[in-house]
């Protein structure tokens, strides 16, 4: 792999920033607010940010760049898409229960539902992932897609990949700014409580994982080199060529 000690360099940063990320929003929710429940309260709530930030962000980040992994590309393509795929499919389920979690608090709460920008924005963002996934496994991981099919989709599902990966984080700074201003009040969120300064830092740490990630998928020296044809297969493809 050209540039490997810069590639490690930067997974380790951006696995630090994730990793950072989610504790910081654990403790978010247990010290400054009331903490994690099921119960249609508060606690109910603060599974909304733990479960996005989590899987939605955290899991979602490492499944974008898995097949970058230089000591896996020994391991063969489809082991990887499989990996792939249950990545996604782990941060799926989170963005869903975490979905749950705050219409269930809105409705008990008598609070009104996606009347913000940011519930706009995270509702398309899971509805356009779930399509996402569900046609990596129809096309890519099924094994019934012509190769035609899979090598033109190929590009439109890595950019929508990344794009919807840009807006989840884009919403979840929404969220955390809409949180903060409608929840702290004495001081004000213009007065920069404590709360305020830890969440603010935690905004930034989720902007630097996004942005180590996607540097470190767009950059074309670091994609998996493509899969050799077995020997055998090699050589009767010469065979049939040269008749």
């Amino acid at each position: 792999m050209e540039d490997y000690w810069r590639f490690l360099a930067l997974l380790v940063s951006a696995l630090l920033a994730g990793f950072v990320s989610v504790i910081f929003a654990l403790v978010w929710v247990f010290h400054y607010r009331e903490g994690l429940s099921w119960d249609g309260g508060a606690g109910e709530f603060n599974w909304h940010p733990v479960l996005v930030v989590t899987g939605f962000i955290f899991v979602q980040g490492i499944a974008i760049i898995v097949y970058r992994l230089p000591w896996t590309w020994k391991c063969s393509k489809l082991l990887m898409k499989f990996i792939h795929a249950g990545l996604n499919t782990i941060a799926m389920i989170l963005a869903i229960v975490s979905m749950v979690a705050v219409f269930d608090y809105h409705n008990a709460s008598n609070i009104p539902n996606m009347y913000s920008l940011h519930s706009w924005i995270g509702l398309t963002a899971v509805i356009f992932y779930s399509l996402q996934l569900f046609l990596g496994f129809a096309v890519f991981l099924l094994p019934f897609a012509p190769v035609r099919l899979r090598a033109a989709l190929m590009p439109i599902h890595i950019y929508s990949g990344l794009l919807i990966f840009a807006t989840v984080i884009a919403s979840a700074l929404m969220g955390i700014t809409e949180k903060l201003i409608f929840s702290l009040q004495n001081p004000a969120y213009r007065e920069s409580p404590p709360e305020a300064i830890f969440v603010n830092c935690l905004g930034l740490l989720i902007v630097i994982f996004g942005a180590l990630v996607l540097w470190m998928a767009s950059r074309p020296h670091w994609r998996r080199p493509p899969e050799e044809l077995p020997k055998k297969c090699s050589f009767f493809l010469i065979l049939l060529a040269a008749n």
